[in-house]
């Protein structure tokens, strides 16, 4: 393998990014960071051809990662990472296109504990189908759950007063009643929409009537509830059996990581009251700060 041809590649690919996708600063140094440890790898076990690597080679590059202790949503970027630089070497028709396939081949995302691959997650929220018993509300959990990031309890906890989806944003109550208002994307507000329209339950007075995701008889769910629709569709999706509602809540921040998102978002986005809590839940690492730091800091 030549080690100098696929640095000079990921020197391009970072200059692609900053000037052709008009990426922060931030991210390009993040993603340039996990190519980085890449190119370290490649030349250490003498990778035959980086530009046409095998399922077997990112596994061993997967299990590289897990050897250097990094954490899962950090192990997800880093496969980001190298699906985009992939995605511009085609692009560039350098690299064999079956790369960028394999990078987002499951079998890869499974060993990846923790965190769901957008696609994964896609699946997940295809579960509820037009011929089950609750397909409206569980597709709105769902949605609603990957679209805020929140906890279970928050998700079962949200009240009719709570959404506002003209404005496209609820307002959720964390851990300690702290409030926070939460973006809601299209899918997410049209899936509620749906579900309150024509398939939610409680009637006005009773014990749920406040809530917006109740059950049959219209009593407010419960966070083993949610836990338990959460394994049903992964069971029909066929994800790992550990995917809980928190792997949902851990992915939401990855991806929006993995996307270019500022931690002081993220932050915000999760209802952490302390950056240093964002900091350990995402394990962004500490480079990547520095680097902001120095970028933005005026004795930095």
């Amino acid at each position: 393998m030549n080690l100098n041809e696929l640095i000079s590649d990921v020197l391009a690919f970072r200059h692609y990014l900053k000037a052709e996708r008009g990426m922060a600063e931030n991210t390009v140094i993040a993603y340039g960071h996990d190519l980085d440890r890449y190119a370290t790898w490649a030349a250490q076990v003498r990778l035959a051809n980086y530009l046409s690597p095998t399922l077997s080679d990112l596994t061993r590059y997967l299990g590289f990662l897990h050897d250097e202790e990094l954490a899962a949503p950090s192990i997800a970027r880093h496969l980001v990472a190298l699906k985009m630089f992939y995605r511009f070497l085609r692009l560039e028709e350098r690299a064999n296109p079956s790369a960028v396939e394999l990078l987002g081949s499951p079998k890869l995302w499974e060993r990846v504990p923790s965190v769901l691959s957008p696609e994964s997650v896609d699946e997940l929220l295809k579960g509820p189908r037009a011929g089950d018993r609750f397909y409206l509300r569980d597709r709105a959990m769902l949605e609603t759950l990957y679209a805020t990031g929140c906890r279970a309890s928050e998700v079962v906890g949200l009240r009719m007063n709570d959404l506002y989806l003209d404005a496209a944003f609820c307002k959720c109550t964390g851990k300690g009643s702290k409030q926070r208002v939460v973006p809601l994307g299209k899918p997410a507000i049209q899936s509620l929409r749906d579900y309150i329209g024509g398939g939610r339950t409680a009637t006005p007075g009773s014990d749920g009537a406040e809530f917006v995701f109740v059950s049959r008889s219209g009593r407010e769910l419960s966070r083993i509830d949610l836990w338990v629709l959460v394994k049903k569709y992964c069971l029909r999706a066929n994800l790992p059996t550990t995917v809980s509602p928190h792997t949902l809540r851990h992915s939401f921040a990855t991806h929006l990581l993995a996307g270019g998102a500022d931690l002081r978002t993220v932050q915000e986005l999760l209802g952490h009251s302390s950056i240093t809590t964002t900091q350990h839940y995402t394990h962004v690492d500490r480079a990547r700060l520095k680097a902001m730091h120095k970028k933005f800091h005026p004795r930095g």
